[in-house]
C-alpha cells in the first residue's frame, strides 16, 4: 500500500475547491426557479439545498466509481494529472460562473481530466467507449429527454387547472416547488457530488493508498459531500438570475413541472451510473416548460449561447487540463506554477465580479438583456 504525500493532500484539496466550485455554479439547477416565482426566499433556497445537497451525496456511488474506474485507466493515471484536470474544470467554472452562463461542471470535470490524461500518459490511457457511452450520450440524450417531460407535464398542469381561480392555482404550485425543489436539490447531491468522490478516489488508487477498482471511502463522501453543499449555501446567483429570469417567464406550475422532471431524469441517470450534468438537464426542463404553457416569452438567444458554453465546456476544458499537465509535468516547479496560475486567475474572476454583483436582494430585479426580440411559442 502507498503513503499519504504532500502532493495527494493537494490533489484532494484541489479535488474538494472544484467541488465548491461546483456547487455555487450549479444551486440555479435546484432553486433558480423556485427563486424566480418567489416560491421560496434566495437565502432560505440555498439552506435548504445545501442541506439536501449533503443528504444525496449518502445515497450511491454509481456514479463515482464511473468516474473512478471508467473513463480513464486508473493505472496509468498519476496524481500530476489529476492536479492538472481539476485546475482545467475549475478555471472554466469560474468563468462560466463570472459571465452567468450555466455550463456543465460535471463536463468540465471530465474534460479537464481526458485533456491531463491524453497529454500525460497518452491517448491509450482514456477509455473512449466510456466516454462515448457514459458522457457524450447522455449529454446529448438528456437535455432533450427532461425538456420533452417537461413540456407535457407543465402542459397538462394548465389543462387540469383552467377552470381554477389564477390565485389559487399559483399559490397551489409555488406550494409544491417547495418539494419539487428540494427533490432536485436531494438528486442533484446524488450525482454531481459523487464526482468529487469519484476523482478522489482516482487519486488514492494512484498514489496506491487504495486498491485498483476500490470504492470512494465513507470520508470521501463526507468530505465531498460537505464542500458541495457549502458551495450550494454560497449561491451562484449570476447563474440563478440566468436560469431564472433570463430563459423565459417562470409561473409556479413550470417552474414545479421543469423540477419534477429533472428530478425523475437525474435520478433514473444516477441509478444507472451515468455521469451526466444536472445542468443540462435542468435547463432542458425550464425550456420544456417554456414551451409548454401557451404564449410563454422563450429567449432563445440566450438559450443559444448556453448551449455554445456546453458545446465547449468539455474541449475549453480539456485544453487547459492539458497544458497544465504539460506544464506540471517538469517537477515540482512546474505544480507551483500551476497552481500559481490558477490561484491568480482564480482571484481576477473574484474581482471582476465585484464590478457588477448579483446578490440574494437583486437576483430576481431585472433580466439579462437580448440582442434580438423575443420568440413566442405555444403548444
Amino acid at each position: 500500500m502507498g503513503s499519504v504525500t504532500f502532493l495527494l493532500v493537494v490533489v484532494i484539496v484541489t479535488a474538494l475547491a472544484f467541488d465548491f466550485t461546483n456547487g455555487f455554479h450549479d444551486t440555479a439547477n435546484s432553486m433558480a426557479t423556485s427563486i424566480a416565482t418567489g416560491a421560496l426566499a434566495p437565502r432560505v433556497a440555498v439552506s435548504i439545498a445545501g442541506v439536501l445537497n449533503l443528504l444525496g451525496a449518502f445515497l450511491s456511488t454509481e456514479v463515482a466509481k464511473t468516474i473512478s474506474n471508467g473513463i480513464v485507466d486508473d493505472g496509468k493515471v498519476s496524481l500530476v494529472m489529476i492536479f492538472a484536470g481539476l485546475v482545467g474544470a475549475i478555471l472554466w467554472n469560474l468563468l462560466t460562473w463570472l459571465v452567468g452562463l450555466p455550463s456543465s461542471s460535471s463536463h468540465a470535470l471530465f474534460g479537464g481530466l481526458i485533456g491531463a490524461v491524453w497529454v500525460g500518459a497518452g491517448g491509450s490511457a482514456v477509455r473512449v467507449g466510456e466516454v462515448v457511452e457514459k458522457i457524450v450520450v447522455p449529454a446529448v440524450a438528456s437535455p432533450v429527454v427532461a425538456g420533452v417531460v417537461s413540456l407535457l407535464a407543465t402542459y397538462l398542469a394548465y389543462v387540469i387547472t383552467r377552470r381554477t381561480p389564477e390565485r389559487e392555482v399559483g399559490r397551489g404550485f409555488r406550494g409544491g416547488q417547495i418539494g419539487s425543489a428540494s427533490l432536485v436539490a436531494l438528486a442533484h447531491g446524488t450525482n454531481d457530488a459523487q464526482k468529487t468522490m469519484g476523482v478522489i478516489t482516482l487519486s488514492l488508487i494512484s498514489a496506491g493508498v487504495l486498491t485498483h477498482g476500490a470504492g470512494p471511502p465513507w470520508w470521501v463522501v463526507l468530505s465531498a459531500g460537505l464542500a458541495i453543499s457549502l458551495g450550494t449555501y454560497v449561491g451562484g446567483w449570476r447563474i440563478i438570475r440566468t436560469m431564472g429570469k433570463g430563459l423565459t417567464d417562470i409561473q409556479a406550475p413550470q417552474g414545479f413541472a421543469a423540477e419534477t422532471s429533472a428530478t425523475a431524469v437525474i435520478l433514473a441517470s444516477s441509478h444507472m451510473g451515468f455521469a451526466l450534468s444536472t445542468t443540462q438537464v435542468c435547463t432542458g426542463s425550464i425550456l420544456g416548460a417554456g414551451l409548454g404553457r401557451r404564449l410563454a416569452e422563450v429567449r432563445w438567444g440566450v438559450a443559444g449561447r448556453i448551449a455554445v458554453s456546453w458545446v465547449l465546456t468539455l474541449p475549453a476544458a480539456a485544453a487547459v487540463g492539458g497544458v497544465a499537465a504539460w506544464v506540471a509535468g517538469h517537477g515540482d516547479v512546474g505544480v507551483g506554477l500551476v497552481a500559481g496560475t490558477a490561484l491568480a486567475a482564480a482571484t481576477g474572476f473574484y474581482l471582476l465580479s465585484r464590478r457588477r454583483p448579483v446578490t440574494p436582494e437583486n437576483v430576481n430585479e431585472e433580466r439579462p438583456r437580448v440582442p434580438e426580440a423575443a420568440q413566442r411559442s405555444a403548444v
